[in-house]
This record gives structure tokens, sequence and C-alpha cells, in this order.
């Protein structure tokens, strides 16, 4: 499984439509209109998410990932 950073999923969040909303401490919170679900990513430097809470995101967020994307198993 590659190994993406907290910034890296902010970006694919946003290239799904989902906008920043806010911002607390590292954490960054994105909505998605039409859509009741808040999701929170934790961004801390470069540091690489957990593999749960990565798949998890991905599925809250309704994202289908391209073979051409960074796999996650």
């Amino acid at each position: 499984m590659k190994d993406i950073s907290g910034k890296e999923l902010c970006k694919i969040l946003k290239q799904n439509g989902w906008e920043l909303k806010t911002i607390k401490g590292s954490h960054h919170v994105y909505m998605k209109e039409g859509r009741k679900e808040r999701i929170s990513i934790p961004v801390h430097s470069n540091k690489s998410l957990k593999k749960g809470l990565l798949k998890a995101v991905i599925k809250l967020a309704g994202i289908k990932l391209k073979p051409t994307d960074k796999q996650i198993d």
C-alpha cells in the first residue's frame, strides 16, 4: 500500500468536490454541498496516515480510485 499524507488526502478531497470549512489545530475539516457528513483530516506535516483511517475517509467521501491513482489496499 502506498503511504498518503494528510496533505495529499486533502488535495484528493478538493479534487472530488469537498470544501475546506475550518481548521481546528492540525485537523482540516471538509464538507460537501448536499452531504451531511464532515470529514476531519489530521495534517501533521508529511506524516503518513494510518491504513484504517485512510480507508474510512475514502469510503465516507465516496471516492473511487482509478488504476493510475495511488493504490490503497
